[in-house]
């Protein structure tokens, strides 16, 4: 059993957007995963619409009224997946603890004994770094850190890594962390520069999956709804699937200790695992254009740098690795939106011009 935290004492960095999101992407793995709310906010508990009259905090406290073991308290979500819930009263938790002994093992203590049950318990830990947070960390073997593409999101991810090395020397307790880039806008220059500086200061200790933008995520929240009961087919989706099987490789290569070894085991395992991807070569002939991208669903439209074609002998170029399935596009010349004259397969779009598709 792997019991990881998702931390971050920074809010809006997709905390508990990932801890949902890649708890229901490990079940659809068919891992049994089990999502404790360890955050007074509540968010996730919210986010996925559980109602409960009792908490992780009436297994965490001394002093309710109402004390219960855990799984008196865990909600099922979805197939493999269930949560431990959060509600407001969690807030006093820190308060309650104050002059305890072993107060910062009282969630290790808790799931001691219980995890047999799951592949995996995920922390949803609160915007800080108090008693919680320590208390997940105490509780963990991994640390999943989630960082924006932002100068402000760097600057504060030190203040955590310094709770995670003293948590390491005072309770002798050494968990691995790694960092996850969230909230990644690939239509700002900003962004790239951003992700090299965290490519370059943790190298080794970052995830290779990106999540992007993805408005889908939003909204799969604001319905109590994890994206893959939402919209399973949007870059949101897509990106926490991928994830999670970057997450499930690991367990094949615990044992390799050389890092080259390790990169190169992890790249094989991921195109043995990851869903098979079909290359699709577009191409539009244009000696007199200027610049040519091509854009559509599978990119959810952007005309970046990413999607930028190659010119050649009179021809612009650009090739993708895509799922199965329907996808609907355009070139974009010059600034102007066209549809690829070549493919007979056209669609009216909503604006009352015609878009290409392909099926994969």
């Amino acid at each position: 059993m792997r019991v990881i935290s998702i931390a971050n004492q920074k809010g809006g960095c997709g905390k508990t957007t990932t801890s949902v999101n890649l708890s229901a992407a490990l079940a659809l793995n068919g891992k049994k995963v089990l999502l404790v709310d360890l955050d007074p906010q509540s968010h996730a508990t919210l986010g996925l619409n559980i109602d409960s009259d009792m908490s992780i905090y009436n297994v965490l406290s001394n002093f309710t009224n109402k004390k219960a073991v855990l799984r008196d308290v865990i909600k099922p979500v979805s197939v493999n997946f269930d949560i431990a819930p959060s509600s407001i009263i969690l807030s006093t938790l820190e308060q309650e603890l104050t002059g305890e002994i072993s107060r910062e093992s009282r969630l290790k203590d808790t799931l001691e004994g219980f995890g047999h049950n799951y592949d995996y318990i995920l922390i949803d830990c609160p915007p800080n770094l108090g008693i919680l947070t320590i208390n997940a960390i105490r509780a963990s073997n991994e640390i999943i850190i989630p960082v924006e593409a932002s100068r402000f999101s760097l600057e504060g991810l030190g203040q955590l890594i310094e709770i995670i090395n003293l948590v390491k020397d005072r309770l002798d307790h050494d968990v691995d962390y790694k960092v996850l880039v969230t909230n990644f806008d690939s239509r700002l220059r900003h962004s790239f520069k951003i992700l090299d500086e965290i490519r370059n200061n943790f190298k080794k200790r970052l995830f290779k999956t990106i999540i992007h933008v993805n408005v889908k995520l939003k909204e799969a929240q604001s319905e109590g709804l994890h994206i893959f009961n939402y919209d399973k087919y949007c870059r949101g989706a897509k990106d926490y699937f991928s994830m999670s099987r970057e997450i499930i490789t690991q367990e094949n290569i615990t044992q390799v200790t050389d890092m080259q070894e390790l990169d190169k085991r992890m790249d094989a395992i991921l195109r043995k695992e990851l869903p098979k991807l079909t290359e699709v070569v577009f191409s539009i002939h244009g000696p007199e254009f200027k610049e040519a991208y091509v854009a559509g669903e599978f990119n959810n439209w952007q005309a970046d740098e990413n999607s930028r074609m190659e010119y050649n002998d009179g021809t612009w170029r650009k090739s993708l690795n895509l799922m199965p399935g329907k996808y609907r596009y355009r070139f974009v010349v010059d600034g102007k939106w066209i549809e690829d004259n070549q493919n007979p397969n056209k669609e009216l779009n909503p604006y009352g011009e015609l878009d290409s598709y392909i099926e994969v």
